[in-house]
């Protein structure tokens, strides 16, 4: 009788068979810090922490980061689905942008925190999609606007009793400021900037209605 074969030899085997892949050391994924365990490469996970961290990636301001968005589109969207989170890409207009989950048969872990845009930055809004829309109306490719427009525009809906001009136009150009760190503004020149796309988003056509239809009512009732 013969002797049965060893552990080694049905290692052995197995291994020729194919049941075994093994991955030299060489091969295996590098730590980008002592104990990661993560699994993507280092540039997606770039992009993943932008879209957490800001409101939008634009395809326009970052042309790298945008293209390894949508080379990994999928796998991204599935780690922001673990947080309740949903990836939303407008390739039109070349705008990345994120949405927390709600769902009315699910209780739902909350991540991210409406921030609502304060009077100024709303009445500022409100103009710059006015103008965008007027601009594309007539078949322009960009709209652009001047510190100074938005200034006269938006103070003429602050209270005519406030004779502190100062004050309000420093409301005025600190809104401008949100929305250029959010990317809604491009400044292409001092006092100069140009409205991108990104305004769209944030003012639908119908919301944009509305918020005009409140500011004539609310006009009328002041004068």
């Amino acid at each position: 009788m013969s002797e049965p074969d060893g552990p080694d030899d049905d290692w052995s085997a197995g291994t020729e068979a194919g049941f075994i892949d093994p991955i030299s050391m060489e091969d295996d994924p590098a730590e980008l810090f002592a104990g990661d365990a993560g699994t993507l490469d280092e540039d997606v996970r770039r992009v993943l922490v932008q879209l957490l961290r800001r409101k939008f990636l634009l395809a326009e301001k970052h042309p790298a980061q945008w293209r390894t968005l949508l080379e990994n589109q999928q796998i991204i969207e599935s780690r922001m689905h673990d947080l309740f989170v949903r990836l939303m890409v407008d390739h039109d207009r070349g705008v990345a942008y994120k949405q927390q989950v709600r769902s009315v048969e699910l209780d739902v872990p909350i991540l991210l925190k409406d921030d609502p845009y304060n009077r100024a930055e709303t009445l500022v809004l409100v103009h710059l999609r006015t103008v965008f829309q007027r601009e594309r109306g007539t078949g322009e490719a960009s709209a652009r606007v001047d510190i100074e427009e938005l200034e006269q525009t938006v103070l003429t809906y602050f209270d005519p009793n406030d004779h502190n001009l100062a004050r309000g136009q420093q409301e005025v150009r600190t809104a401008v400021q949100r929305l250029v760190t959010e990317g809604l503004l491009t400044e292409e020149s001092a006092g100069r900037y140009r409205i991108t796309p990104m305004v769209e988003v944030v003012l639908s056509t119908a919301k944009l209605a509305e918020l005009q239809q409140w500011l004539r009512v609310r006009n009328e009732a002041t004068a």
